[in-house]
């Protein structure tokens, strides 16, 4: 669930108002970092899109946390520096012999391959897949290399493309390091419920200050529904149920039937009205209240 947003505005937007431009991946170290801080005692993964795939923000986070991200195919990798001798001159070796490209390791006929089962892998529920995986240093001229530990994936079934990922945690194994980036494509799901149903993306303001107050509150406003309705799921009575249509099936709720759930409790309190009936007054069936509590919950 979201529970820290940074503003990253554009190098353009910086110029504009004469200020240092700070790029995406300086933003996700600090937020990194940060993070870190307030859960020293756990071990944090950090899973990122190819955006984030930079030597120089995994090299200044890997110390800390483990960062799980993509790798290009065609990226340059060497073998690990050779221990330095003794009365060895000359500035100490900052990586070995280079490997072969994964685009050759992917193209030779004689890489092990093993099989592996993930889940969710693009909306499947299982799906098996062949992997090569190895340690090496990921080096580029003028940054400090970086030790990480690469997955090479195909598809058996040729649906999908190839893939690298990379993590700083060398002893990962394969299934781990997948399984920890499937659980990123969650976060695009919940943009999306944000959009749809908090309108994120629909709003008009004409000052800095609103743009950094109205996101974050609405990112909290999705986090706070989302445990109010997983309150609601450990009683029976208030449980979301998914709201069905003729023309759509869904086996389980979704934040619009969460939304709609905590609605419900928020507009249904204990009536205490001591008021006497007046001839104004008219009764209606508590089964038809209910379905316009509903029908106003999810219309809302």
């Amino acid at each position: 669930m979201p529970f820290l947003t940074i503003l990253a505005p554009s190098e353009r937007w910086s110029e504009t108002h004469g200020r240092r431009h700070k790029k995406l991946t300086d933003w996700a170290q600090q937020a990194i970092l940060q993070t870190k801080r307030w859960l020293p005692a756990r071990d944090l993964i950090f899973v990122a899109d190819s955006g984030f795939a930079a030597i120089d923000l995994i090299g200044a986070v890997r110390q800390h946390v483990c960062l799980i991200t993509r790798l290009r195919l065609d990226g340059n990798i060497f073998r690990p520096a050779p221990k330095r001798q003794p009365r060895q001159r000359g500035r100490p070796q900052l990586k070995g012999r280079q490997l072969p490209k994964l685009t050759a390791v992917l193209a030779n006929a004689k890489t092990n391959w093993t099989t592996t089962m993930v889940s969710q892998w693009y909306n499947a529920r299982q799906r098996t897949l062949l992997t090569a995986t190895g340690t090496a240093v990921w080096y580029h001229s003028g940054l400090p290399p970086v030790p990480i530990r690469w997955v090479l994936v195909r598809d058996p079934s040729g649906e999908h493309d190839p893939q690298a990922f990379l993590s700083t945690d060398l002893d990962a194994e394969p299934g781990t390091i997948l399984g920890c980036f499937v659980s990123r494509w969650r976060v695009e799901t919940t943009f999306q419920e944000v959009r749809a149903h908090l309108g994120v993306e629909t709003q008009r303001q004409w000052s800095d200050l609103p743009i950094l107050r109205t996101t974050p509150a609405l990112l909290g406003l999705f986090s706070l529904v989302t445990v109010w309705a997983d309150g609601l799921a450990q009683n029976e009575a208030t449980t979301p149920q998914p709201n069905a249509a003729a023309w759509y099936r869904k086996q389980e709720p979704t934040f619009a039937d969460a939304i709609a759930a905590v609605r419900r409790v928020l507009w249904s309190p204990p009536d205490f009205s001591m008021s006497r009936p007046t001839s104004e007054t008219v009764k209606i069936p508590a089964a038809l209240l209910k379905r316009f509590v509903q029908t106003l919950c999810l219309a809302a």
